[in-house]
């Protein structure tokens, strides 16, 4: 990212348009694994959560290091998004606002929102415990960096990184067959 990108405190319109031009085409492949790996595609199209993710970054104070940064919080973003579309169709189907909804809609998405909301609420109980280690779960799982790629994120050794994901997926396993 040059000084003059968005992502740094210097933010031009010309700017914040080239660098969406420039991440689109990544940050739609992060979309559509999101949308894949929950199996949401029926509910939200990859343009649609990479310009509501878009929105949400552009409208931060960003101050990203690098285009992997960058494309970590992208990610995040994606999942929060996610995850508050998830909550609220679980909300209107226990009937709070009084809206009607077909058993079929039901059975379409109930699973899938209940387990993207089960995932939040662990990923959330992970970052009190240890933020890098929940990062490292949003680079890995909800972004699909690879190994390598995370490891120079986060300073750490490739070692470092594959045995910090074997035992942060131990700990997803146990805690996600609780739930």
């Amino acid at each position: 990212m040059s000084s003059t990108s968005p992502f740094t405190e210097e933010r031009s319109a010309t700017s914040v348009h080239q660098a969406f031009e420039t991440t689109y085409n990544e940050l739609r492949q992060i979309a559509d694994r999101h949308l894949a790996r929950n199996d949401l595609k029926r509910q939200l199209s990859t343009t649609d959560l990479v310009h509501e993710a878009w929105l949400k970054l552009n409208g931060a104070d960003l101050n990203c290091q690098s285009r992997t940064h960058f494309f970590a919080l992208g990610s995040r973003a994606m999942r929060q998004i996610l995850v508050d579309r998830a909550r609220r169709r679980n909300t209107k189907k226990r009937g709070s606002n009084g809206e009607q909804f077909s058993l079929d809609e039901c059975r379409l998405s109930a699973e899938n929102d209940e387990h993207v909301v089960i995932l939040d609420d662990v990923l959330q109980r992970l970052e009190r415990q240890s933020a890098e280690q929940a990062a490292l779960v949003e680079m890995r799982f909800f972004s699909g960096m690879t190994i390598p790629d995370v490891a120079d994120h986060l300073g750490r050794s490739t070692r470092w990184v594959e045995r910090e994901w074997a035992l942060i997926r131990a700990w997803l396993r146990a805690e996600l067959s609780e739930d």
